[in-house]
């Protein structure tokens, strides 16, 4: 098998408290040295500024017009139009008295105007502090306090949770600039208080086109990108303009090295959070490129339709969009009939079989990619050729099944708002990463590290550890909290907390995460992600948290089923009621636990990994209810508060069974 990593550095003993830790790799496209960034460019500025010299009429940033409550077509600012813009919003800010090294805040969903004060605050050297759409009144109230955020661009209907918070906020927050217009109501209630408040195009008319920038360099902060975190108060993220800069060529340098570039011709649909580093970072490289970027309209009832009219040729999703995709694509195919099922069929296998011999995927069957998989194509708009998936590891069945199907490129990442997203990256068209998260990207060095209290040995013939990250695009520490970066940042290496197992062509398989593991009563250690991820393959159920602790010696489960799955099922067995209704039927819960362990036998977990009692939610798990991420990542501490009756009754229920 070929080999995408080299190694530069051997293994490390372990030596009293420090375990030993693999040899250090890169990838075979940095052998020589990791990348660096251009000389020439001190900030992301700069990449906007070049393309608007060469591409000023290009189509840059576009939202569906709205006319008396009907959505119609994309309309577009061009990059000059933008430019003007950024430019006088940037004089805008500066004639606040905010300066270069300051921090500035931004609220809401993608668009526009999102885009237009992101590129004014690096204009003028100022940090801007993305503030999470989904993370409530409290986070947003926190990180203006810990930021020290003197003025925040918010999205028109978040004015009013901005108000709330207001009294809160004011000993650093002056002035709010709203991305449309500011109610009469709304401006008094701020000026009351003593906060400014201004409307998109009242703030724009204050800036001057002619306004002279101020010099920046490499190592000034860029952006404090605040994470959720699965528990405590968010941390805030320092990145330079040198890790962006060199992240966004890093990008540029690989889809060079595997596949075709992206051109001024490609448009990317923004729907991902701009509040993440993974959408910035590829919004960047878009901007770097002159590419079209064509906003959602905030609503993911609307996701797919905004799609079709877009009709974009590049799509970032995270697994959980994909999996919808997938899910809708196989409920599509088992419905038709029976010839078109044994056509799917034939032309699944043929296709596999070439990607797997190494064919390309534009080569590796156009016959049926015309006859039999256009149409799913057309899922997303009929024009994509590349798919990026990041924030949480696809499952191999969806990567498999999007591969062969979409006529796409599909690349999976993984990576870290600390790492600048990607670290690690799949290779277009090698099959043989399919389930991994590939190899180092072109700036990184990585290492596994041991982790004996859960058995995983960087050094064995089969090497798993902690994955540990140093190179050019990692963070410069959390924003004043010298103790937390210490904690993560161990004599220059990024301790990721995810485990990683090493495979025989260099890539990376992420199996675990080094805290979510706990003791069972009986001793057995339970490493929750990965039972969570065998049970989510079964087509019964959307999603599924696993609960288990050192007082039990068994686990139990809270999921929530596939819809039209229980309900084709209840049907079929003379069961009534609605959707709800059948969630709490005692006959509806053993029979998706029976399903869930057929699943988890069929995947060989262990004996004690089976569930004895699950409570069917027939909710998905969302951010509302504080139990998930922005990046859809299950809150365990939250999950278990909000459960936590249900999961002390399932406990009593599976033990008066057993008597």
């Amino acid at each position: 098998m070929e080999a995408y990593t080299v190694k530069v550095e051997e293994s490390r003993p372990a030596s009293g408290e420090r375990p030993s830790a693999g040899p250090v790799y890169r990838c075979i496209y940095a052998k020589d040295g990791l990348l660096d960034p251009p000389s020439e460019i001190e900030s992301p500025w700069e990449f906007f500024c070049g393309s608007v010299k060469l591409y000023p009429q290009n189509q840059m940033l576009g939202r569906r017009e709205v006319n008396d409550g009907q959505v119609g077509q994309y309309v577009w600012q061009t990059y000059e139009e933008v430019y003007n813009k950024a430019i006088k919003i940037g004089s805008a800010i500066r004639g606040l008295g905010v300066n270069p090294g300051d921090r500035c805040g931004i609220y809401g969903v993608n668009c526009p105007e999102w885009v237009t004060a992101m590129e004014a605050c690096v204009s003028q050297g100022i940090c801007y502090v993305p503030l999470y759409d989904t993370l409530g009144a409290t986070a947003v109230e926190f990180i203006i306090n810990h930021a020290e955020i003197s003025m925040v661009f918010v999205q028109e209907n978040k004015i009013q949770s901005m108000l709330t918070c207001l009294l809160r906020c004011v000993a650093h927050l002056k002035t709010i600039v709203s991305f449309g217009k500011v109610a009469d109501e709304q401006k008094q209630e701020a000026e009351r208080i003593g906060v400014s408040c201004f409307s998109w195009e009242e703030f724009l008319l204050s800036g001057n086109v002619n306004c002279r920038l101020p010099q920046v360099c490499k190592d000034d902060t860029c952006t404090i990108m605040y994470t959720s975190g699965t528990t405590g108060d968010p941390k805030g993220v320092i990145l330079t303009n040198r890790a962006v800069i060199t992240q966004v060529i890093n990008t540029e340098q690989l889809i060079l090295e595997t596949d075709k570039a992206v051109t001024e011709e490609d448009t990317y649909f923004s729907f991902l959070p701009l509040a993440h580093i993974f959408d910035q970072i590829i919004e960047n490289y878009c901007i770097y490129k002159g590419a079209s970027i064509g906003f959602w309209q905030g609503d993911v009832r609307y996701l797919m339709e905004d799609l079709q009219q877009l009709k974009p040729t590049l799509f970032c999703g995270v697994p959980r969009v994909f999996d919808r995709i997938y899910t809708g694509v196989k409920q599509k195919v088992s419905s038709g009939g029976v010839l078109s099922r044994k056509l799917f069929e034939i032309a699944y296998e043929h296709k596999l079989n070439n990607l797997k011999r190494g064919v390309r995927q534009d080569m590796a069957s156009p016959f049926f990619d015309r006859l039999v998989f256009n149409k799913i194509k057309q899922v997303l708009g009929g024009r994509v050729r590349m798919m990026l998936s990041g924030a949480a590891p696809l499952p191999k069945h969806v990567e498999e099944f999007l591969r062969v199907t979409s006529c796409s490129v599909l690349i999976q990442g993984y990576g870290l708002t600390e790492s600048c997203a990607g670290c690690f990256t799949s290779v277009a068209n090698v099959f043989s990463m399919v389930g991994t998260v590939g190899i180092p990207v072109m700036t990184i060095e990585a290492r596994l590290e041991s982790v004996p209290d859960m058995g995983y040995d960087a050094l064995s013939a089969t090497a798993r550890g902690e994955i540990c990250l140093r190179g050019k695009t990692l963070f410069s520490g959390y924003y004043k909290r010298a103790d937390l970066t210490d904690e993560v940042l161990v004599d220059g290496w990024f301790h990721t907390g995810d485990i990683g197992e090493l495979q025989p062509d260099g890539a990376m398989k992420i199996i675990d995460r080094k805290k979510n593991i706990f003791k069972l009563s009986q001793g057995e250690y339970v490493a929750v992600e990965n039972i969570e991820s065998a049970y989510a393959q079964c087509s019964l159920i959307t999603s599924i948290w696993v609960y288990g602790n050192s007082f039990e010696s068994f686990l139990v489960g809270v999921a929530v089923p596939e819809k039209q799955a229980l309900e084709n099922w209840a049907a079929a067995n003379d069961l009534t009621g609605n959707y709800v209704e059948l969630c709490k039927h005692p006959k509806s819960r053993k029979y998706i636990m029976e399903e869930l362990n057929n699943t988890g036998r069929r995947l060989q977990l262990r004996g004690f990994e089976m569930l004895k009692a699950i409570h069917l939610e027939p909710f998905l798990f969302d951010m509302e209810r504080d139990l998930i991420t922005p990046t859809f990542k299950l809150k365990r501490p939250q999950l278990l508060k909000y459960y936590k009756e249900r999961i002390d009754e399932l406990y009593q229920e599976a033990k008066e069974k057993k008597v």
